[in-house]
């Protein structure tokens, strides 16, 4: 498995999907024009539960870097480096270890708030960027609870429903903590796979959890303030029964870059490559194309 090293000297890993390069290596360096997209996930959980994003492998190559303290990537020293601005460095890192310029750049969930000051603080090394059902909280958009609720109601038919939002419904009031029971509103469908899906992208290390959201980890202010002479293309694609990352707060995600395009996916919950891949690789192949 490939590595590099962070500017701190943790050790890196990541994952390629798609085509080798011309020596047979796999090492994710770029080779003509097949050059890779960067994939960063969310969590901080084991990027494992992206696998190819249900196919965009056969469009394009994927580099898909396992955050610092999960997957095949080791635990720093310093607990405080795992605050998402300071992961910022390790993208960076990335970047030059592929002997890239620039770099697509795909992030999902809480990984879009990496990819975001990622964006801000080196908007001339994106070449396009695409955030999947993106978490919004490097650009000061919350999410309330009713907005979670309003939304949910909309699977009022499904069997699974009563419980799962009672349980929702806890959560939002601040009064429960049961997680894996919401579980199937994360998925347009909620069969053996979204379930057996559901427990691999569980975050494991807690640490990491805990301090990827420190005070000072996003500065919306100055991040939305950078992102206004942002001039890559960027895709905010939303999954239409997302209560994760509800289409409203992506939409108004939106509004923060000036090349932006807002698909939602119908359907679709938090992981839309699951949902529907076929639609989800159309999309997303397009516009990195």
């Amino acid at each position: 498995m490939p590595t590099f090293f962070a500017p701190d000297g943790t050790r890196l890993a990541y994952h390629v999907h798609g085509n080798v390069d011309s020596n047979g290596n796999g090492d994710g360096c770029a080779d003509g024009d097949d050059t890779p997209v960067v994939c960063i996930p969310g969590g901080p959980a084991d990027s494992r539960y992206l696998g190819d994003l249900g196919g965009l492998s056969a469009h394009r190559r994927l580099v898909v870097l396992d955050l610092r303290g999960t997957g095949r990537s080791a635990i720093p020293d310093d607990t405080s480096s795992y605050r998402c601005d300071r992961l910022v460095a390790d993208v960076e890192a990335l970047r030059t270890h592929l002997g890239l310029s620039r770099i697509d750049l795909l992030a999902h969930s809480a990984g879009a708030n990496l990819a975001t000051r990622y964006a801000a603080r080196h908007p001339k090394r994106i070449g396009r960027l695409a955030l999947i059902t993106p978490g919004t909280r490097a650009l000061g958009i919350t999410i309330s609870g009713e907005a979670r609720l309003e939304l949910a109601r909309l699977r009022g038919a499904e069997p699974w429903f009563p419980a799962a939002f009672a349980a929702l419904e806890a959560i939002t009031g601040g009064t429960g903590s049961d997680w894996k029971a919401i579980g199937p509103f994360f998925y347009g469908r909620w069969d053996a796979a979204a379930q057996q899906h559901l427990t691999a992208s569980r975050p494991e290390n807690e640490e990491a959890v805990a301090h990827f959201a420190a005070e000072g980890a996003f500065a919306p202010d100055a991040t939305r303030a950078a992102l206004a002479g942002f001039g890559a293309p960027v895709l905010l694609l939303a999954g239409e029964f997302d209560v994760n990352s509800p289409p409203r707060s992506v939409a108004e995600a939106a509004g923060s870059f000036p090349d932006a395009a807002l698909v939602v996916q119908p359907g679709a919950g938090h992981y839309p490559w699951l949902d529907d891949a076929d639609r989800f690789v159309a999309t997303v192949s397009a516009f990195l194309e």
